[in-house]
């Protein structure tokens, strides 16, 4: 897609299916005769102009509204021409043709000097986006934070990912960069100048600024820890016996009667899956079949396909009956389900045991480490929303977190790794100087591919190939 950044591009901007506007959008070099092609005027910059959309033969496909930013004061930096229409799929469609059979009338049909539009086609999954980033509009977290803005699925994280778009997170990277780059020069400048007498490094508290750098850096780390929690949540499997109160306790927590809840055992049979969310945190908790040696062949299918979940979890809620407690045989196969739990979890996944229908059993007795709760009466689901996100990792940062993705918080953890050796480096002055400032050379490339400024073309590649077309 970089090699074809010159190419004029158009896309329907709005989602498919029907709606009161749709919107088709274009971008590219000198669109003037393209708008005169399809508004039969010129049109004032950035001012909405109702007007009719011309066909080749200059009947009306469509009326709405025609604006027209001239770059570099645009999204993506180039010119670009938005038209407003009605949202009907056939009328965008017949937009996108017109605006694509125009250019090409454009590009064949203009006198000799005249206003040419080469090479109109349709974009790309988020190339409008890549191209504002190319022209130095937004930075890459920006952008990215664009296609999270879209895809937010709690408030939380819609507002995490608005405060990412309006750069909060850039400026953060930027002023760690700043900082290590200020570094960097110390050092480079004691490389440069070994025969001076005075040392630059002692004189400016290299130490000290490495040292406020890494503190600086810690705490970017954990906003951004939470910002990729917001982002992605976790996935929380439901586990147990048949009959223990799972269905009922997702249901519990989602508000809705969303899996059946029976009091035959085996009634789940397959994987029911709901996203909720506590303090704006999503939280993706799946409901699976009991866990038991069965003969039934549908039955055995849904216990194969609960062991894949939690296979695949990110925590996991094992559910026990408090009425069954004292049975032997009950406690047995708990036991079993356990060994069975700590295979099959990866290591440090960790496993809440949740004691279900304490309503039932008055002054039952609950181990120490588990929660005990009425899926029934809601008792106790409250403690257990509270110990779910202590499992997922929350924790409130008083100035706002901003949305982050996983390939920030790995970044960032590189960053801290070389600061370390940097700062080991440090120690060791003279002897190690040129390990030091490779150390902070890398340290500052790992930033940098946050916010792009030396990303790789494979890398911007596969981020804006995620973006839906129009954006």
């Amino acid at each position: 897609m970089l090699s074809r950044t010159s190419d004029p591009i158009v896309a329907i901007a709005t989602a498919a299916g029907r709606g009161a506007i749709g919107i088709v959008r274009v971008s590219g070099r000198q669109l003037a005769p393209l708008i005169d092609a399809l508004c039969g005027r010129a049109l004032k910059p950035r001012e909405a102009t109702y007007l009719p959309f011309r066909d080749a033969a200059g009947e009306a496909i469509d009326h709405g509204l025609a604006i027209h930013f001239p770059g570099p004061n645009s999204f993506t930096g180039e010119d670009v021409l938005e038209l407003q229409a009605h949202g009907g799929a056939v009328v965008l469609q017949l937009l996108l043709a017109r605006c694509l059979e125009a250019a090409a009338e454009i590009e064949t049909g203009a006198p000799s000097g005249g206003a040419r539009l080469p090479g109109l086609r349709v974009a790309e999954p988020g190339e409008f986006s890549q191209r504002a980033f190319l022209n130095g509009k937004i930075d890459l977290a920006q952008a990215e934070a664009i296609a999270d803005l879209i895809d937010a699925s709690t408030e939380a994280a819609a507002r995490g990912a608005g405060r990412s778009l309006s750069g909060a997170f850039s400026r953060e990277i930027h002023a760690l960069r700043d900082a290590l780059i200020h570094l960097r020069m110390l050092v480079e400048a004691t490389l440069d100048f070994p025969e001076e007498e005075i040392d630059i490094l002692q004189k400016a508290d290299a130490a000290g600024q490495l040292d406020a750098l890494q503190t600086q850096l810690a705490a970017v780390q954990q906003r951004a820890r939470q910002g990729a929690l917001l982002r992605e949540g976790i996935k929380i499997v439901i586990a147990g016996q048949p009959n223990a109160g799972k269905s009922s306790l997702l249901n519990a927590l989602a508000g809705a009667e969303l899996a059946i809840v029976s009091a035959v055992p085996g009634t789940t049979r397959d994987v029911v899956s709901q996203t909720i969310q506590i303090q704006g945190v999503p939280l993706h908790v799946a409901d699976t079949a009991g866990l038991r040696e069965s003969s039934d062949e549908v039955e055995q299918i849904g216990v194969a396909r609960a062991w894949g979940q939690i296979g695949a979890a990110d925590a996991v809620l094992f559910l026990h009956d408090l009425t069954r407690a004292a049975l032997p045989d009950y406690m047995a196969a708990d036991a079993a389900i356990l060994d069975g739990l700590t295979h099959a979890l990866a290591p440090g996944v960790p496993v809440l045991h949740v004691w279900n229908k304490s309503d039932a059993v008055a002054g039952a007795a609950v181990p120490a480490s588990g929660i005990a709760l009425s899926a029934r009466t809601g008792a106790g689901i409250d403690a257990l929303r509270k110990e779910l996100l202590v499992l997922a990792g929350w924790q409130t940062v008083p100035e706002g977190v901003f949305l982050a993705r996983a390939r920030h918080v790995q970044a960032l953890a590189r960053v801290a790794v070389h600061l370390s050796g940097a700062a080991e480096h440090l120690a060791a002055q003279a002897q190690s100087l040129d390990l030091l400032a490779e150390e902070l050379r890398l340290g500052q490339n790992a930033l940098n591919e946050i916010t792009g400024e030396f990303g790789s073309d494979d890398l911007l590649g596969v981020i804006f190939s995620r973006f839906c077309i129009g954006k």
